[in-house]
């Protein structure tokens, strides 16, 4: 029988059936590292919730086995959740990464209060250990510079993680995916391919992140007016290019939002990002500029409420308002449940006057994710045992596990895994084992762990339904009811001709009031349950809704 020890262990605990939070947990004998660390945003069904972490608490229970956090490239759903891991396993775990990535991660470890973080850059081509696992560091090809697979030595054998990747034939960076690592990792033998599945369901192969460039600069040649760009902060290549095309046309490049200005001003110090330094702006630097003299480039291409592309939609940005004649260039893909908030803030940059370009009427985005024929490619330059695919939803996963079937990977060998699921691997082969624990972490404010279920429940039942609040007077001695219920009602929606409803249902709780006083009942709890239940059913009969109902029971 295979001892324990010598079972290699691959538990994903985020990524797996959704696009973000992403970490995946190696672990052999006594040593343990993590591969990313990643955050999701919240959509419309997690009302105040400010951000979704992965639930590392497997991690945290074993923290004394953890060798070190190795993040594939700088994407928030990659490095998000690292600042509040260290918190929970100590500042002073390793965290690798690229020069790039680093710098990102060292602004949220500053911003968490981190003071000692111990970060070890790491390059692509490079080899590093960690406790028993070597690891060897692949250049590959992102919408971010810098992004790195990785190879993991073990004794059982070898796995690649992909991390985010495509194959770009023209980079803007020049840096292309080290083909020949890739080639010579499947020859020497990859027992298990761990792959990114997000554009897995795309037919053929991802264009080239230049193309962009062309577009961007032909939409900026034709403006009258200003120009403002919204894409993501750490699209290091997309700003590049929006610098280029704003350069080229005599347009001078205005950052705005908070994560815009760390991030170019971080890219630019690490030379990431070329711009000479008279063409790039604050954004109160501008006023004596003219309109067709500008570019700015901003955040909010995600229809995020307090982004600075959604203030000037809403006519509160401090320092740009958006004109008749403008021209909004929206660089970038919604995520899946942002879809509504993008449209909403193209709604309103219209109303105010704007020209709207986005990728579905200009080609100013494309995807930094393999599509269908990358990965066939990856698969064959690979040649693995076993086949995960990660990152995406159910059916990004199922695509690429009929992607890895075509090329001859047997159907017995792709594990379609879902987070918490655990991989054992031995030299005898591979089989899932039992769940660990897994699901996600809300962060509320300074809040971490703090919201459950039944709290994003109640919010989500409030923000739907609306509140109800009964107040009933209670003599104790004579287990008699003074007066009249109150009823007040917040967010409970009324339809022309339903006013009286309120009346009818205070009518309602007088009678079921009355029966408790018959029956001598004076208990509060039992009060409170008779009187929710009661409401609750008239509200539903009535309204077809389930307001929150709270009750209070004064005794007099």
């Amino acid at each position: 029988m295979t001892q324990k020890k010598n079972r290699l262990r691959v538990i994903p605990l985020g990524g797996l059936d959704e696009i973000g939070k992403n970490m995946t947990v190696i672990e052999y004998g006594n040593d343990m590292i993590v591969i990313d660390a990643g955050i999701m945003f919240p959509d419309e069904d997690h009302p105040g919730v400010d951000l979704i972490l992965p639930d590392y608490s497997y991690i945290v229970k074993r923290k004394d086995k953890l060798r070190g956090v190795v993040i594939t490239h700088g994407h928030e759903d990659h490095t998000g959740a690292v600042p509040y891991l260290l918190k929970e396993v100590g500042e002073r775990t390793p965290v690798l990464g690229t020069k790039l990535t680093l710098g990102l991660i060292q602004v949220k470890l500053d911003e968490h209060g981190l003071k000692k973080p111990k970060l070890r850059e790491i390059r692509a081509g490079g080899h590093v250990s960690l406790g028993g696992f070597g690891l060897d560091f692949l250049a590959v090809n992102h919408s971010i510079p810098d992004g790195v697979a990785v190879l993991v030595r073990t004794p059982v054998g070898n796995l690649l993680h992909t991390g985010d990747f495509k194959f770009d034939q023209t980079p803007v960076d020049g840096r292309l995916t080290d083909y020949d690592m890739l080639a010579k990792a499947g020859k020497q033998g990859v027992m298990l391919l761990m792959s990114d599945s997000t554009n897995a369901d795309s037919t053929g192969v991802t264009r080239s992140e230049s193309e962009v460039g062309v577009s961007l600069r032909e939409l900026m040649a034709k403006a009258k007016q200003r120009v403002i760009v919204a894409s993501f902060a750490s699209h290091i290549h997309r700003v590049q290019q929006v610098c280029d095309a704003a350069v080229a046309c005599g347009r001078k490049v205005v950052v705005t939002g908070r994560s815009m200005v760390n991030n170019t001003r971080i890219a630019r110090q690490l030379g990431y990002l070329v711009i000479a330094e008279d063409n790039i702006l604050d954004a109160f630097e501008m006023s004596g500029l003219a309109p067709e003299e500008i570019c700015v480039l901003s955040t909010g291409s995600q229809g995020e409420p307090l982004s600075a592309l959604a203030r000037m939609a809403n006519g509160d940005h401090r320092t740009v308002e958006i004109e008749e004649g403008d021209t909004v260039i929206i660089s970038a893909s919604p995520v899946p449940g942002n879809e509504k908030a993008v449209w909403r803030v193209i709604n309103r940059l219209a109303k105010s006057g704007a020209h709207v370009k986005h990728r579905g009427s200009h080609d100013v985005h494309v995807s930094g994710h393999a599509a269908a024929e990358e990965l066939r490619l990856m698969l064959n330059l690979v040649k693995p045992k076993y086949f995960v695919p990660i990152h995406g939803e159910t059916r990004h996963l199922h695509a690429h596990a009929d992607i890895a079937r075509s090329v001859g990977v047997a159907n017995e060998d792709i594990f379609i895994l879902e987070n918490g699921d655990c991989l054992e691997i031995t030299e005898a082969g591979a089989r899932t084992a039992q769940q660990v624990e897994s699901g996600v972490v809300y962060v509320d404010g300074l809040s971490v762990g703090d919201i459950g279920d039944l709290v994003l429940r109640d919010r989500q039942l409030l923000a739907r339904d609306g509140i109800a609040a009964v107040v009933i007077a209670l003599d104790t001695q004579n287990a008699k009811y003074v007066g009249q219920p109150e009823l007040v009602t917040r967010g409970v929606i009324l339809n022309v001709g339903e006013e009286g409803i309120l009346d009818d249902a205070r009518a309602r709780l007088t009678k079921t009031l009355t029966k408790l006083a018959k029956e001598g009942v004076t208990d509060h709890a039992v009060i409170k349950n008779a009187v929710r239940e009661s409401l609750s059913q008239f509200m539903w009969e009535q309204l077809r809704r389930r307001p929150m109902i709270i009750p209070v029971v004064m005794e007099v």
